[in-house]
């Protein structure tokens, strides 16, 4: 039988509110200054920063999806959205830019970026098995107490991962928002007009990773109240 915790809400309501506001802040962002021309396409001036900075070797290619750009560090890829790739917005010129600051940060071992990619593996399993293993272990300790809190603390520190991992993707997403105002300054990309947008739709996006680093987080912190409060009932 399944129940609802109303005490969830508690750890819950905030990160959700929190994350349908940075949805919101995105798509307003995103649908205002993908109307506002740049005069250069994202694909365009993601080549001209890379070439800036000697960084001949990463490869440009057009991902599938809306907002699925991303820099590939293991094939030195960055890959951007036809929208962002083809368009000749401000904010295609922005996310574009913003993927060329991971290209860089690569290029230059930002330590933040090397943990990150080395967590990649202990994400995908803990994202989906850690859940799984806690819940099979709170249903067990119904009539093995101990192996049923064992397990659920062994499925606590998988997801425990994952909140590590929006954490460090945190100074990750900011660095590389910063990097790509400085480029589009320095190399003169777009003018100081368009950098409102940029720095709008980059701070919007900004914004999603510190909710979904909040939401990881209140999971987890979750999962530890209920195995703290059974534990005690136990004593």
């Amino acid at each position: 039988m399944f129940f609802f915790d109303p005490m969830y809400l508690l750890f819950a309501l905030p990160a959700l509110l929190l994350g349908l506001y940075a949805q919101l802040k995105v798509q307003s962002a995103m649908n205002h200054y993908s109307r506002v021309p740049a005069g250069k396409s994202g694909a365009e001036v993601a080549r001209a920063l890379l070439d800036a900075n000697n960084l001949y070797d990463v490869r440009i290619e057009e991902s599938r999806g809306f907002l699925s750009d991303h820099y590939d560090p293991m094939k030195r890829v960055l890959r951007l959205s036809p929208q962002v790739a083809r368009g000749r917005s401000v904010a295609s010129v922005g996310v574009a830019a913003h993927e060329t600051g991971h290209a860089l940060q690569h290029a230059t071992g930002y330590w933040p970026l090397q943990i990150r990619t080395g967590m990649v593996p202990a994400v995908q399993f803990g994202s989906w098995l850690g859940p799984s293993i806690f819940f099979i272990g709170w249903l067990i300790s119904g009539f093995a107490p101990k192996l049923g809190t064992s397990l659920a603390w062994l499925g606590v520190l998988a997801f425990a991962a994952v909140a590590v991992f929006a954490i460090v993707t945190l100074p990750v997403e900011f660095d590389a928002s910063r990097r790509a105002k400085a480029m589009l300054q320095r190399y003169f990309m777009i003018d100081q007009q368009g950098m409102v947008g940029v720095n709008r739709v980059l701070d919007a996006a900004a914004l999603t990773y510190v909710a979904a680093a909040v939401q990881a987080i209140s999971t987890l912190l979750y999962y530890v109240f209920l195995l703290s409060g059974f534990s005690r009932r136990r004593e």
